[in-house]
């Protein structure tokens, strides 16, 4: 299970400016040496600040989104790093630039980092440049990509928690995160149970999201072959109709594999997992972007090492 030791929450310069500094200080002054006076600057206090916090509510990540529409100043302490913290501060950011009605974003990148923005869906243009002795590059971001849905944002006062425990209740909660995703779904399974994933009420959730609108994507891992066609056909079927939108991988490394659980995550940061893939119970909650990062993490990294699933290829998908 992977741990649910951060938070991520808007942050505003006028309360939270020494927490703030004290995340950038640490990474942008002493790490990169970024001269102090230029770290600071007039745009500080009129942006729109995010901050990570551990579970003792010390400051260990954050960004900013500036009134014109550029994210920056992203940060999080060396001890953080690959645990989901900067995805989870972008998400929030991002959604914060749909809400204000932004169609682009722009931010400028340490050269080093296009990769992770790149996995948020920024584009790189132009040359390299200099930025406080950092190499950078420009890059931007279509908002209306990122969410193509209207804006309908679940707010940390509107989540509520959720939880399983027998068939029924858990397929209640799936029903919650696959219902409240815009963009994307991941579903992190051991098998494709039928039990559940042919259901009509989940497989309607899922088939709502999957035609809501362009760039929607649905990944579903699963770790064991099928046991015969008929193992979830529907969601089978659906995916086979719908291929630009759904994708099937198997894990192949061993430790991918043996990996207990169970979850679905969406990109609203709604999430339900099961520590134990072979039983009912489980926890989750349909706002909770920091343990939602946490897991689409997880599951990118996963879903790189994983090859497309040898059943759906014998199934024509």
């Amino acid at each position: 299970m992977i741990p649910d030791d951060f938070s991520v929450e808007p942050a505003a310069w006028s309360v939270d400016q020494a927490d703030l500094q004290s995340v950038r200080h640490a990474v942008f002054v002493i790490e990169q040496a970024v001269p102090e006076d230029e770290e600071w600057d007039v745009l500080d206090a009129q942006s729109l600040h995010v901050i990570a916090r551990d579970g003792q509510r010390r400051p260990i990540g954050t960004g900013r989104l500036t009134p014109e529409g550029k994210i920056g100043r992203m940060a999080v302490l060396s001890e953080w790093r690959g645990r989901g913290v900067g995805e989870a501060v972008l998400r929030v950011l991002l959604e914060a630039a749909a809400q204000r009605h932004l169609k682009k974003v722009e931010i400028h990148a340490q050269s080093h980092a296009l990769e992770f923005y790149e996995k948020a869906g920024f584009e790189a243009y132009g040359e390299e440049f200099d930025e406080c002795g950092i190499a950078h590059r420009h890059m931007r971001i279509d908002i209306q990509a990122v969410d193509p849905r209207p804006p309908q944002r679940v707010t940390e006062h509107q989540a509520h928690a959720l939880a399983s425990q027998d068939r029924e209740s858990l397929i209640a909660a799936m029903i919650e995160v696959a219902s409240g995703a815009r963009r994307e779904l991941c579903i992190m399974v051991r098998e494709l149970d039928n039990e559940l994933f042919d259901r009509h009420e989940l497989l309607d959730a899922i088939r709502q999201l999957a035609i809501s609108g362009p760039h929607v994507q649905i990944r579903v891992l699963v770790r064991e072959a099928l046991r015969s066609q008929s193992d979830a056909i529907r969601l089978v079927d659906l995916g086979q109709r719908l291929s630009s939108v759904f994708a099937f991988r198997t894990p192949v490394e061993e430790i991918d594999r043996q990996y207990p659980g169970s979850f679905v995550v969406n990109d609203r940061g709604g999430w339900f997992e099961r520590p134990l893939a072979s039983r009912f119970e489980g926890e989750g909650s349909t706002y909770a972007p920091g343990r939602a990062a946490q897991l689409l993490a997880s599951f990118s990294a996963i879903w790189e090492r994983s090859e497309t699933c040898a059943e759906m290829r014998r199934l024509d998908i």
